[in-house]
């Protein structure tokens, strides 16, 4: 076999080696994913049950309706990134811890076969998403953005408490 010949074979083999691929762009939203959905559910798990109406000042949100907040926001975020509405799941009583851990539990469910699945066309394509028409690599900023940031804020809820949050993990 002469070295065109040879040539041809190896970048016939490359791309279709590489065509499964396209289909996603986006491994590295979805492996943090998961690091971030750890710490976000060890930080709902760590507060007791009987603090999840703790709220710090009179016009915070309580620690149960900031990880409600979270959940719900998730679903609207995801569903935003494959055009589709939320899925209609009822936000439990905040004050309630399992019912809420398991409602964020279930919006990190949802958000991570949508992020698996994610290609450069939908990262690249115009969402209409909780904060606005953005492309989806900027839903997926601001899905990072919104639950680190609640996140804090309910790691501060602990600390008045007197519980020390999870420690960040990759």
């Amino acid at each position: 076999m002469n070295a065109r010949m040879m040539l041809v074979i190896a970048a016939l083999a490359v791309s279709q080696g590489t065509a499964g691929a396209a289909d996603n762009s986006s491994p590295e939203y979805a492996q943090h994913f998961g690091a971030f959905e750890a710490l976000t559910i060890a930080v709902a798990n760590t507060m007791p049950a009987d603090q999840y109406p703790f709220r710090p000042h009179s016009e915070s949100m309580t620690f149960g309706e900031v990880m409600g907040h979270i959940a719900a926001t998730n679903y609207q975020f995801c569903a935003s990134l494959i055009d589709a509405p939320p899925p209609p799941e009822a936000s439990p009583t905040p004050t309630l811890k399992e019912p809420i851990v398991k409602f964020l539990q279930d919006s990190f469910n949802y958000c991570t076969p949508i992020l698996r699945r994610l290609g450069e066309e939908q990262l690249k394509a115009k969402h209409n998403s909780p904060d606005g028409n953005l492309t989806g690599r900027e839903v997926l900023l601001a899905l990072y953005i919104h639950v680190a940031h609640h996140r804090g804020q309910a790691e501060i809820y602990l600390r008045d408490k007197g519980i020390r949050p999870p420690q960040y993990r990759i």
